[in-house]
């Protein structure tokens, strides 16, 4: 059997509350051991050893915690004798510490992030199953080097493109209009498709990180003062708009990022759809100043833009970046 570690950062998946309850909990409660010890069947599919390495709701994850769990990641599959990783993470975050593990981890071997919907204390929490085929999936040999993966209720996604789309239901994320890479049958793995963009071994950023550039995202809708936009400035040296429709603003607020381009702040247009895809646009960025986040969600883009900064702020490089990751 492989050795697969699993790297617990807390969330709901560890969440307590009133006994059968799915509703009125605290994430983050209890540890990774009393989580196993409910999952027998583990032992049955692969050598475990448990690293509780944080235990805090998702919305208290930081970049600086995003460091620390990379370093400890790769400290930990370094290790010859261990296959493989498995990170339990809360649901609301999850997708932008998938992104951020994608781009900088330098490991080919299966990282899997899952979680849970409902607190180990309900009836029919779904932690556990999760937890148990995020494992089966990183003992899986087609797991190797496709990148960061997750786990959710027997669907297998991309760490670049999973996004939460429903906060109630537990079958709670999806890839925009892209689709799943693959699905799980109980143990049993089924890959259809895999992501063409760079990651992990491959990636520009997967080197030693010391620090991490300031990035706000700006939410535009009717009426949005482009003050929003000026004071994100003063305390960010980028900025992800996240407009409406195809990535749109007013005419106010494109007079502002003309402005401030000009002093040195990098732009990237998203969305605050869903669905669909940001291109560049001659009417909303008549001077090409922004950088287009093509099918990357607001919170995604901030992501990379934090990284791009940290090595660049020619736009025309981090304008290819974006389309390359």
């Amino acid at each position: 059997m492989k050795t697969i570690a699993i790297v617990a950062t807390g969330g709901t998946i560890a969440g307590t509350g009133k006994k059968g309850k799915t509703a009125a909990y605290h994430a983050g409660e209890i540890d990774i051991d009393s989580i196993i010890e409910t999952i027998p069947e583990i032992n049955e599919v692969a050598h475990i050893k448990e690293y509780q390495l944080m235990n805090i709701d998702s919305n208290e994850m930081t970049h600086e915690k995003w460091l620390i769990l990379k370093n400890n990641i790769e400290e930990i599959l370094s290790d010859d004798t261990i296959d493989g990783a498995v990170v339990t993470h809360g649901t609301d975050t999850l997708d932008e510490t998938a992104y951020f593990l994608t781009l900088t981890l330098n490991t080919p071997k299966p990282v899997v992030l899952t979680g849970a919907m409902r607190p180990a204390t309900a009836t029919s929490a779904d932690g556990p199953f999760n937890l148990y085929q995020a494992i089966c999936l990183a003992c899986h040999g087609e797991s190797y080097n496709r990148g960061v993966l997750a786990l959710f209720s027997n669907t297998i996604y991309s760490g670049r493109d999973i996004e939460k789309v429903n906060n109630f239901k537990i079958d709670a994320f999806d890839q925009r209009s892209l689709g799943c890479l693959g699905y799980m049958q109980d143990q049993e793995v089924y890959f259809y498709t895999q992501t063409s963009k760079i990651h992990t071994v491959k990636s520009r950023f997967n080197k030693r990180i010391d620090s991490i550039k300031s990035v706000a995202i700006a939410f535009y809708y009717s009426g949005a003062d482009a003050k929003i936009l000026y004071d994100l400035a003063s305390d960010h040296e980028g900025i992800v708009i996240a407009g409406s429709g195809s990535g749109n603003y007013s005419q106010a607020w494109l007079k502002a990022i003309e402005e401030l381009s000009e002093k040195g702040t990098i732009f990237v247009r998203s969305s605050r759809i869903s669905q669909g895809i940001v291109f560049d646009d001659e009417i909303f960025d008549p001077h090409h100043l922004c950088i287009s986040s093509n099918t990357l969600s607001p919170q995604k883009a901030r992501v990379l833009l934090m990284l791009a900064l940290t090595q660049t702020h020619d736009r025309d490089e981090i304008r290819e970046i974006f389309l390359q990751y």
